[in-house]
């Protein structure tokens, strides 16, 4: 069994988004063989997700993040910018983490399919994802 894992910054700036890691996570898969990869964000304001991205999922996604948890003033949680308790929330529906299946190092992602992390906080603009390999 083999196990190796790394942390990676991601520069998210000061407006909600998605943003790529699929590259990320075919690097640190590339050349270990068969197994499992989890891509996981360790901040109590962000997600991963699978999705399609370039095509204008990406922009849907955030129209429907902001449909579903305005940016207002109904969250309890109220410290940061306006809105700031919505960031709270997100993680219970974009969940902190995604494991793929990885055959021959190469993730096993779809035609379209993209890893991606999804910040709404405009608070924090550095992000670590940490991607961890078992084999």
């Amino acid at each position: 069994m083999t196990f190796a894992t790394e942390t990676i910054q991601v520069s998210t700036g000061s407006r909600p988004g998605v943003f790529d890691l699929t590259s990320a996570v075919a690097d640190f898969c590339r050349g270990r063989g068969d197994g499992l990869c989890t891509v996981f964000v360790p901040h109590a304001t962000a997600g991963v997700a699978i999705i399609e991205v370039g095509a204008g999922s990406d922009h849907d996604l955030m129209t429907a993040i902001d449909e579903l948890l305005p940016a207002d003033d109904r969250w309890r949680h109220a410290h940061g910018s306006p809105g700031h308790g919505r960031d709270h929330v997100l993680p219970a529906f974009i969940s902190p983490s995604v494991t793929i299946p990885v055959v021959d190092g190469r993730p096993t992602l779809g035609t379209w399919q993209s890893v991606v992390l999804v910040d709404t906080n405009r608070d924090n603009r550095e992000r670590q994802v940490r991607l961890t390999f078992l084999g």
